[in-house]
Formats: structure tokens, C-alpha cells, sequence
């Protein structure tokens, strides 16, 4: 428990300071951008003076420090500022689309978790057998498949030749109807997770086969426990120190990849409002964007350690 509040505590030390510098860079470099957002809001047409006003109402007619300071002021009313010529809030936008985006990523990496554990767990208990050599060989396939190639194909065999799915349209609520809601994200989910799943396979298989190579598994299994018994309570749960490990690493690659795959499947979300901004040259769209899906890595990385520690209590340097 000690071990847990250190590292929860360090942690949460170190996200404001992760915070800022994550804020800092997104802010840095979309100042680079060489397009006027004022044009992009107002068009080609707007007069000078109505350029001029729009600069002056956005704040983007201040110095770059002055800028960046009046945004973090903002964001610690909790306002990520409005865009466009509407004055359309971000946290709104933001709202609507990160639970969409959520969902995408966790359902992936939920199917990744699935494939990953039987396949692994079975490639290690099947240890050069032809098992083991199909699944080495699916996850080779599963890793050198791009999540965006595996979306259109998805999409053209499911939604147009067979007409079992639908490829496009909005996420349904889960509570409203979860048969609606699953028949819309499992085509997006799997062709996200599929790729992770075949990562983290081999990883798991790995870490199998060192566990099950080692002395207190012969020692346990020669004084009577059965094989399934000592697998179950001792090997699997030593064997996941290193994934869980990978898996923080990967949740990145998830939410990174979720904004391909949203703009294919045409889901709402973080990733397409995003596109959007980046289109119509809105920075503090895309800064707000940017800054909460970064802060959400940082959180779920928090947790990760934590189960990293729950499950491996013998670490004290954390």
C-alpha cells in the first residue's frame, strides 16, 4: 500500500509539470502555422477592418508570450477557448467528442487484451508446436497490417458485400440500444486493436516461456500442484509484468490511431474534429484537442504503473 501511494504520489507531482509542457509545445508550435486563422474563419472576402476586429477580439494581435498566458488562464477556469466565426466553444466540442473517442480506444484495446492473452498463453503452452508456429505466424500478419487498410477492407466486405454492418454514421449511445451500439464500433474497434493484439501476443508468449522455464515452476509442479493450478495463480501472473508494461505504451498508439480510423468510419470523435480544425486553420481547436488527449495518456499511463505495481509487489523504485 506504502509503495502505492509513493508512486500515486509522485505522479500526480509530475502531471501538472507534464501539463504545462504538453500546453507549451502544442502552443509553440502551432504559432508556426503560416495561415491567418482570421482569413480562415472570416474568408477571402472579409475586409480588412473586419480582419483586423477578429484579431483583435481572439487575442491573436498580442505577443506570442501574452498569448500563451492568457490561455493558460483560461484553462485554469477550465475554458479551452471558442473558434471560428461562430465563437464555437472547444470544451463543447471536446465534450461531445471524447467520449466517442474513449470508447473506440478502450473497446480496441479490449479486443487486443482478449486476443493477446489466449493466443500468447497458448503459443507458450504449445512451445514450438504447431500451435504455437500458427499463432507466431498470425501475429506477424496482425502487426504488418495497418489499422486504415484493415478499416476500408472491413468496411467493403461487411457493409457493402454482405450488408451485415454499418461502415459510416454516428456512435448510438450503449444504454440507448447496446445492439446498435456494438453492430457500429466492433468494425472500427477491431481494425484499431488488431494490430496491438498482434504485438502484444509475442509479448506475452515471451514472457510465458521464461516463466515457465524457471526453477520454481518445476520445484512447485515435482511437489504434487497441478500444472494447470501453478500456470494459473503463479506463471500468468508473473508473465504480465512486462505487457502490462508494453500495454501503456500502446494505449498511445490507440488513441494516435483512433483519429485515422474515426475519419474512416466516419465516427465523431477527438480525431475528426481535429481534421476539421487543422482544414479550416482553427489553432485553439486543434490546441484543445491535442492538450486533453495528451492529458488523458498521461492519467491512463498513471494507472497502468499502478496495476504494474498491484501486480508485481516486490518493486520498491518506482
Amino acid at each position: 500500500m506504502n509503495n502505492l501511494i509513493r508512486l500515486l504520489g509522485r505522479r500526480l507531482v509530475a502531471l501538472p509539470i507534464m501539463a504545462f509542457g504538453v500546453t507549451f509545445l502544442v502552443f509553440f508550435l502551432m504559432s508556426f502555422s503560416k495561415y491567418d486563422p482570421a482569413v480562415a474563419a472570416l474568408g477571402e472576402n472579409a475586409t480588412a477592418q473586419q480582419l483586423a476586429a477578429y484579431r483583435a477580439e481572439m487575442g491573436f494581435d498580442r505577443p506570442w508570450i501574452e498569448q500563451f498566458g492568457h490561455y493558460i488562464l483560461g484553462l485554469f477556469r477550465g475554458d479551452l477557448g471558442v473558434y471560428g466565426v461562430t465563437r464555437a466553444s472547444v470544451s463543447s466540442a471536446i465534450a461531445e467528442a471524447f467520449p466517442v473517442t474513449m470508447q473506440l480506444t478502450f473497446f480496441g484495446l479490449l479486443i487486443a487484451v482478449v486476443l493477446s492473452v489466449i493466443m500468447g498463453v497458448t503459443a507458450a503452452l504449445y512451445r514450438d508446436r504447431w500451435p504455437d508456429q500458427f499463432i507466431r505466424f498470425l501475429s506477424i500478419i496482425a502487426i504488418a497490417t495497418p489499422s486504415f487498410w484493415l478499416g476500408v477492407l472491413l468496411i467493403y466486405v461487411f457493409q457493402i458485400r454482405l450488408g451485415l454492418l454499418p461502415g459510416s454514421g454516428d456512435l448510438i449511445p450503449f444504454f440507448t440500444s447496446p445492439s446498435s451500439w456494438l453492430t457500429r464500433i466492433i468494425m472500427p474497434a477491431f481494425a484499431l486493436g488488431l494490430p496491438v493484439a498482434g504485438q502484444l501476443t509475442r509479448v506475452i508468449r515471451t514472457s510465458m516461456v521464461e516463466e515457465l522455464d524457471k526453477d520454481y515452476v518445476r520445484t512447485a509442479i515435482g511437489a504434487g500442484i497441478p500444472k494447470r493450478e501453478v500456470i494459473a495463480r503463479n506463471v500468468f501472473r508473473n508473465a504480465l509484468i512486462t505487457p502490462v508494461t508494453v500495454l501503456g505504451l500502446k494505449i498511445g498508439y490507440l488513441m494516435g490511431g483512433a483519429i485515422v480510423i474515426e475519419v474512416i468510419f466516419s465516427l465523431r470523435g477527438m480525431g475528426t474534429i481535429m481534421f476539421e480544425g487543422i482544414n479550416a486553420n482553427e489553432p485553439i481547436l486543434v490546441q484543445g484537442v491535442v492538450l486533453v488527449v495528451a492529458l488523458a495518456f498521461i492519467v491512463i499511463n498513471i494507472v497502468v504503473d499502478l496495476l504494474y505495481v498491484l501486480i508485481n509487489p516486490r518493486i520498491r523504485t518506482v
